[in-house]
């Protein structure tokens, strides 16, 4: 028998304090159907299930993984409902500036090759596409000019954006990720295995006038959050939802049972966007926004709050991650948007002395200003978000009986 009634009973258990509204038919599974306990997962991909900014127990790690990432937190939540011996094992491989080609087998840092296979792995978290698709290269040219005049234009990245995601390559590559999962796990040994894949959410409410003056650019005279824009970028996170979702449909026609599950939490950040009613961006102080700004603070709760701000490390100024000279070919090659806004703005300042930050706050004598979390976590989840997110994952295992 699969595991997918002892899921249900814990998902049950972690979110009766939350009261959701579908909660009311979430009841466990009774106790004589839970014949095997969940004995470990994994969780692999990008920036949005490594949890980028969400706080970290200790020193952050180079892949910037977050303690309140949506994987971590329904770790801590398996654990807590089971305990003891039988607490879960969870792998957290997910990567910040990870692409579907940085998962796949053989490759120097492959997620998939990192994957322990003796170690117990009863379901896995998976998230990629942002940056296979050029996301940061898009709110580079458009949002918030990193790298200033040279950052290209507007039109042209989301123009090569919309190639990418007219093209097959990106679903090929995805489709070959999740079939190299399934094996390295020796599915047809584990018929109760499953990968959940979770989609991103649209940034912005697009309907608002007053965010057509408004922006979030680094540097002074920055580009506006127009309605136009805001359209054209809500409809390409859409577009890689819908391309995800097309590629765990493909692959589950292959089975006689549904091996993929594809999530979609983009209604869960309705009124959590950027440009909501009556706020003036860029607003620091409202935690309702579920994406974090530029520097920003995380909306974790007050037990968490204090570690959010002080833990990640801070890069000194002459460390090759700044050095104007040296900082380009790394940081694009790691894919940390915070390393490549870090040192694009470096780029920048040295070419013009004279460039003004769009912000008081953001000085050469500021140390975060040398901290690539400090750039990489904007437009990424911040805890509230990655609650729910989660909460949509136990949503979608109900639905489908799991």
């Amino acid at each position: 028998m699969r595991s997918g009634s002892f899921v249900l009973a814990i998902a049950s258990a972690c979110l009766a304090a939350q009261a959701s509204p579908w909660l009311a038919s979430f009841s466990p599974a009774p106790s004589s159907q839970r014949l095997r306990p969940l004995t470990g997962f994994v969780a692999l991909g990008d920036s949005y299930s490594a949890g980028i900014g969400t706080g970290v127990d200790g020193a952050e790690n180079d892949c910037r993984q977050g303690a309140h990432a949506y994987p971590a937190i329904i770790a801590k939540e398996f654990a807590a409902s089971q305990g003891g011996p039988n607490a879960t094992f969870f792998q957290f491989l997910s990567c910040t500036g990870a692409t579907t080609h940085e998962l796949l087998a053989g490759n120097a840092e492959s997620q998939m090759d990192a994957l322990n296979g003796s170690l117990p792995v009863d379901f896995a978290l998976l998230s990629v596409g942002g940056n296979d698709l050029g996301f940061f290269e898009v709110m580079n040219a458009c949002i918030f000019r990193f790298y200033n005049f040279y950052s290209g234009t507007c039109e042209s990245a989301l123009q090569h954006a919309q190639e990418r995601l007219n093209g097959d390559e990106f679903e090929e590559s995805l489709f070959i990720v999740i079939l190299q999962l399934l094996d390295k796990v020796r599915w047809e040994k584990k018929p109760w295995f499953l990968i959940t894949v979770t989609g991103y959410a649209r940034f912005f409410n697009e309907q608002t006038e007053e965010c057509n003056d408004m922006s979030l650019g680094v540097w002074w005279r920055g580009p506006k959050l127009k309605k136009e824009l805001r359209v054209r970028m809500n409809a390409m996170v859409q577009a890689v939802n819908e391309k995800i979702e097309n590629t765990v449909a493909k692959i589950n026609s292959q089975f006689v049972k549904t091996k993929v599950l594809f999530v979609n939490y983009d209604t869960n950040f309705e009124g959590h966007r950027f440009c909501e009613p009556g706020v003036q961006e860029p607003d620091y102080q409202r935690d309702d926004t579920y994406f974090f700004l530029v520097g920003g603070p995380d909306n974790a709760r007050n037990e968490t709050q204090a570690k959010q701000a002080t833990q990640s490390a801070t890069v000194p100024p002459h460390s090759e991650l700044v050095d104007p000279h040296t900082c380009l070919e790394p940081a694009q090659r790691s894919g940390d948007w915070g390393k490549l806004a870090l040192c694009y703005m470096a780029i920048s300042k040295a070419k013009d002395p004279t460039l003004r930050f769009a912000s008081g706050d953001i000085t050469a004598e500021n140390s975060m200003w040398y901290v690539p979390t400090y750039y990489g976590k904007t437009f990424h989840p911040r805890t509230l978000g990655h609650e729910k997110m989660r909460s949509k994952v136990y949503e979608t295992w109900h639905d489908l009986g799991l």
